[in-house]
């Protein structure tokens, strides 16, 4: 059934809705890496108008015009943080008033109909006023997966939100052998597909991904057309356009099994909302590495502003409140292992740097190394290596040894020549003193002090975090392990890396002998834990705790016994402390 809601302005009406809750609004263009963020001015309700302000410091608004429209998400959050519904809003024509040197109103007109007309002309249907449907993406045959939202649909394809860290493995004009649409009341749609653009996606860690279905079998195309219809309609419902007294779509009532998910992905909202600014600062810079990412692969160029906003970020930190951004960093460990161990690396690097001589001219192009040097490994996923998350075969770690060469020809393809000192730590970050590191094998002599520095921090970040199966090591292990290598890894540098952050490391799981487990929160001059955070007594493993300690405070759970792995004890870090 096709419903003519265009003289009902439906468009408004959902306006309406999502503007009378906490929301944020950003203009995007798929050209353009860096979203601008917009408040709304004025609303015109009867002459379908929005006017939405920015403050935008650019030379000019172009890459987010088209034909003089442009295009822009409306995200309602949940508890001010967490993204619960996101709706965008393409090729509007915008009118644009300059107020002053850097504030500017666009004076939009937005449609009759929130219902819109895809690339191949048939009727695309947003999933609105809390709809959804679940999608699972088979990427290579029988070997990746990943799960989205659907977040609009017509006959000839639709829009997936997924996480930005799952779109690493995704680029443009992807075949996808598979992908499945699954309604909340359990039934499901398959077919194959082909990726026709991807863009990140609301402010919140996510990436929108067309999806063009291919080789749809005849059999199955009535059974999508009733879809699209049946979702049409109950988008109506929702905005009241429709018959009140005509039922909710069955596909919308969630079964056992959905509604199972629901809850756990309510708590796991409500715990992100929690997150300290610090932390937030951290999160978003781990998001914005991979919108790096997105754009390198997807339209070959470099975002450099967002990069070194990154950068300056993490120097920001580093001279605002060194401690607290050492203790934000172990959050990383649910992000994808390339981007933690870029931000933890770059981040020590930059501590080390700025304690030498915080006025030192080349800090800010070798922390951009450190930012970039990892990012060769998503650039290598294939079907022989299809996940960067996989226990790897030696044929699977050898091809991830050539990340370096990878990053070098990529950034090479996009005429963006680093600076001396930012090519020295991406091309160099893995060579090793006895000529044992790749990719060229260089020996001590050849390496500069900045990729010895650097070969330390790796190693014990490395030697500390699990990887491709291997137990972490804890930090006075790890730091035995490289002094036994003076051969490897240079014995002064790895000296001054502990006197910046000793035997107990901010971040780090501590053990009190009377059986109490605590992350380490802040260290005294001589290094010893001197706040902390008690999360586990052992004598009670099911019960959560959340009390922070001074050392005043410590006879309460005893003399500090050492550090230990986390997930010996089933032991996380919440992303609110």
């Amino acid at each position: 059934m096709i419903i003519d809601a265009t003289a009902q302005n439906t468009a408004n009406l959902l306006i309406k809705s999502l503007f009378i809750k906490d929301h944020a609004i950003t203009i995007f263009s798929k050209e353009a890496a860096h979203s601008l963020e917009a408040t709304v001015f004025k609303i015109e309700p009867d002459n379908r108008k929005v006017t939405l302000e920015i403050n935008y410091p650019g030379l000019s608004l172009s890459p987010y015009l088209n034909n003089d429209t442009i295009s822009f998400d409306i995200e309602t959050s949940r508890h001010g943080h967490e993204s619960e519904e996101i709706y965008n809003i393409e090729h509007v024509p915008a009118h644009i008033i300059k107020i002053d040197t850097h504030t500017y109103h666009l004076e939009c007109q937005l449609p009759n109909s929130i219902f819109s007309l895809d690339n191949r002309g048939a009727l695309r249907v947003p999933f609105i006023l809390g709809m959804h449907a679940r999608a699972h993406i088979e990427v290579f045959a029988h070997e990746l997966h990943i799960e989205g939202r659907v977040r609009n649909l017509s006959i000839s394809g639709c829009m997936v939100d997924i996480s930005l860290e799952d779109s690493i493995a995704l680029s443009v004009d992807h075949s996808l052998p598979g992908i499945t649409i699954e309604f909340p009341n359990g039934e499901a749609f398959s077919t194959q597909g082909q990726i026709r653009h991807m863009r990140p996606f609301g402010n919140h860690g996510h990436a929108a991904i067309g999806i063009a279905f291919t080789n749809i079998p005849p059999i199955l195309t009535e059974t999508l057309f009733h879809y699209v219809a049946e979702v049409e309609a109950e988008a109506a419902l929702r905005l009241g356009t429709q018959n009140i007294s005509r039922p909710k779509s069955k596909l919308f009532i969630a079964d056992a099994k959905e509604r199972k998910m629901l809850h756990k992905e309510e708590q796991e909202q409500h715990i992100n909302a929690q997150r300290t600014p610090l932390l937030r600062g951290v999160i978003e810079i781990s998001q914005q590495l991979q919108i790096i990412l997105m754009f390198i692969k997807n339209k070959n160029i470099i975002p450099l502003n967002i990069l070194y906003e990154c950068v300056d970020s993490i120097l920001y930190m580093v001279n605002y409140d060194r401690k607290s951004l050492q203790y934000a960093l172990t959050y990383l460990h649910e992000e994808p292992e390339w981007v933690r161990h870029a931000i933890q690396v770059a981040s020590q690097l930059a501590m080390t740097l700025i304690s030498r001589d915080p006025f030192a001219s080349k800090t800010r192009e070798a922390v951009t190394g450190a930012l970039l040097h990892t990012m060769g490994k998503p650039l290598l996923i294939s079907e022989q290596l299809p996940s960067l998350k996989i226990h790897m075969s030696p044929s699977q770690a050898e091809i991830l040894k050539q990340h370096v060469q990878a990053l070098d020809i990529k950034l090479n393809s996009l005429n963006w020549k680093p600076s001396p000192t930012c090519n020295d730590i991406i091309l160099n970050a893995n060579e090793r003193l006895d000529g044992s590191g790749y990719p060229n094998r260089k020996w001590s002599a050849e390496l500069s002090d900045f990729a010895r520095l650097i070969s330390v921090i790796k190693i014990i970040n490395k030697l500390t975090h699990e990887r491709n199966g291997q137990h972490p090591q804890q930090p006075l292990d790890a730091y035995r392990w490289a002094n036994s290598r003076s051969d490897v890894y240079e014995r002064a540098l790895l000296v001054e890396y502990i006197q910046h952050f000793g035997l107990y490391p901010i971040g780090s799981l501590a053990k009190f002998s009377n059986g109490f487990l605590a992350w380490i929160m802040d260290v005294d001059a001589k290094g010893m834990p001197c706040k902390v955070n008690v999360v586990k007594n052992l004598a009670f493993r099911d019960t959560a705790i959340d009390t922070i300690l001074l050392n005043s405070d410590f006879s309460q759970i005893g003399q500090l016994e050492g550090t230990v792995n986390p997930t010996d004890y089933n032991v996380s870090m919440k992303k609110y402390n």
